[in-house]
């Protein structure tokens, strides 16, 4: 999910989005704004530090706003490459601070330096089409999971390739609403056999594949 804090594209904030999970009976969500090479509304001429700082906020803001739900708030964020998108998880914001380079990284050097740091790559929503997507990229070496079910496809035709696409290279298989707006068309989501204790029960459990898909 996105929200207006950080995200150009969402409408809603945080605390929005939050009331909106919670009705519908979510335990927890992942917080995946779009990064500083993707749709954000960070200034981009900021220093980097202070950049990092109001990218994380809504998180920071979620995970207390959160408590009065009980619900988790996990961090992720999306990568934008060309058009292409990528869900990153398990980086924290000491990593960011770290890390200012990483904008000028090429995508394989991006996603080794996030394997090197435990992190997992998800291909979002591969075979979208769409005016800012010049060409479909597939890179089945590079990620560790492919988003097969996505909230935001009116149709199923997309998301039919996409899990096509990771049968045929053995990937797991992940599903997110993709939600910019508390009036989301369909929510959508990951169902565990246990509450999940934070990012890393996550990234553990999407290996495993012990873990079902579900749209409301």
């Amino acid at each position: 999910m996105h929200s207006s804090e950080a995200s150009a594209c969402a409408t809603n904030d945080i605390y929005k989005m939050l009331e909106k999970y919670n009705s519908l009976g979510y335990t927890g969500i992942i917080l995946t704004n779009h990064f500083f090479n993707g749709n954000t509304c960070v200034p981009r001429n900021m220093p980097w530090a202070n950049k990092i700082e109001l990218f994380f906020l809504p998180y920071e803001k979620a995970k207390t706003k959160a408590k009065e739900y009980n619900m988790d708030v996990f961090f992720g964020l999306e990568y934008n490459y060309y058009g292409t998108e990528f869900l990153i998880y398990d980086l924290d914001k000491a990593f960011f601070l770290k890390h200012p380079e990483i904008m000028s990284l090429s995508l394989p050097a991006f996603i080794d330096l996030v394997h090197k740091n435990d992190g997992i790559v998800v291909h979002a929503h591969p075979f979208r089409e769409a005016p800012y997507i010049s060409e479909i990229r597939l890179f089945p070496e590079l990620v560790d999971a492919v988003e097969v079910i996505n909230g935001s496809h009116a149709g199923t035709d997309f998301d039919e390739k996409a899990k096509a696409y990771a049968e045929k290279y053995n990937l797991p298989q992940t599903a997110g609403s993709d939600a910019h707006n508390v009036n989301h068309p369909r929510f959508c989501g990951m169902e565990f056999q246990h509450r999940l204790k934070d990012i890393n029960d996550f990234i553990s459990s999407v290996r495993k594949r012990d873990y079902s898909l579900f749209l409301i």
